[in-house]
């Protein structure tokens, strides 16, 4: 489980990891970007990663609430389960079709490397504003997975971006990622006297 900056965190690595696996496939510098897609395409070769979306995780969405005794006191703190929607945008010359091969190259990599690097986060936490991202050490990894669209949910997904023109693009969603809530149960004290019984059946 990781703090309130666990989003950003992958969205950051995300694009790093994109961004380091280019080679060797592409040899000329490529902006990565992480941002919405443009409203006027770059001239140069571009990639930009987007998170348009956040939901509740459907497998988790029902255990993430705070545990609490009868008198109040918490149990175990709450922990939203979280699955990211991203929408990876390719820009470039399309004589040359530069667009579709660093589409390529980001599948290629997705497909090598479904689940982020823990070096990856640790170097995007490195951020100045991503300072307190404690995403590295959470035990459960994220995964991404990429997700299918037709032309009518493609069209709607594009419909979101004013003014925006499609471009070739590619879906995925990261899960799992799980954010702490910040109440901290007390701890229990130690076990002073362990007790062991053994019940006879009859």
């Amino acid at each position: 489980m990781s703090n309130a900056l666990a989003i950003a965190t992958v969205t950051q690595a995300l694009a790093m990891q994109i961004e380091r696996n280019l080679p060797p496939e592409i040899d000329f510098a490529v902006n990565v970007q992480t941002r919405r897609p443009h409203s006027e395409p770059p001239t140069e070769p571009s990639i930009t990663v987007f998170c348009y979306q956040v939901t509740a995780n459907a497998a988790l969405r029902n255990a993430d609430q705070p545990v609490r005794a009868s008198d109040g006191t918490l149990l175990s703190r709450a922990a939203a389960a979280l699955d990211l929607h991203y929408l990876i945008s390719a820009y470039g010359e399309e004589n040359e079709l530069v667009g579709q091969r660093l589409i390529g190259s980001i599948v290629r990599t997705m497909y090598e490397n479904p689940v982020l690097p823990a070096d990856v986060i640790t170097e995007a936490a490195q951020r100045p504003y991503l300072d307190g991202s404690d995403l590295a050490a959470a035990i459960q990894r994220v995964r991404l997975t990429p997700t299918a669209m037709d032309v009518d949910e493609t069209s709607k997904l594009w419909g979101m971006f004013h003014q925006t023109p499609y471009v070739l693009s590619v879906v995925y969603q990261a899960a799992l990622v799980l954010v702490d809530g910040r109440e901290v149960p007390p701890q229990r004290p130690p076990v002073r006297e362990p007790t062991v019984r053994v019940a006879a059946r009859g």
